[in-house]
């Protein structure tokens, strides 16, 4: 059975909002031609759960909290750091470095520097470690789903 986006795939993208859907004339997305059945929870169900208890399933979690807790437990700590710094000590915070800039100033722009440090070191660890594996395991689980459909696409 296919969805009302004609794709039969979990990790579709469907649009959320609505962005990019036919419109009626009066300015309405229409419904689905078929109208859509319920999916059964049965077997498919069963297969991510399959998945869900398998090692490798497990692995890519585990590589993504070693990476996520770390970095969002140092950047929450050098972001409070900064707060409290600023709040607490505005003498060292306005005391200059270069002209008229101020070690808050460069602070401040330490958070945004931080905060892409992380975004490139957050997809750099995706694309290195979690990336195959989680393919890896989106490919059997669409096996494994396709072969209770008796082998259709």
């Amino acid at each position: 059975m296919q969805s009302r986006n004609g794709y039969d795939d979990p990790w579709y993208d469907a649009l959320a909002s609505g962005w990019g859907e036919a419109v009626d004339a009066r300015g309405t997305v229409p419904g689905p031609a078929v109208p859509v059945e319920p999916r059964e929870h049965g077997a498919a169900a069963d297969v991510y759960l399959e998945v869900q208890r398998s090692a490798a399933f497990q692995e890519v979690r585990r590589r993504h909290r070693r990476f996520v807790v770390p970095a969002v437990v140092a950047f929450f700590m050098w972001y409070v750091a900064y707060v409290v710094t600023v709040t607490t000590a505005p003498e060292f915070m306005a005391r200059p470095v270069v002209g008229a800039v101020n070690v808050a100033m460069l602070a401040g722009l330490g958070q945004f520097l931080t905060t892409f440090l992380l975004t490139w070191a957050y997809a750099r660890h995706a694309r290195l470690r979690r990336d195959r594996a989680a393919l890896e395991l989106r490919w059997d689980t669409q096996e494994l789903a396709r072969g209770l459909r008796g082998g259709t696409s």
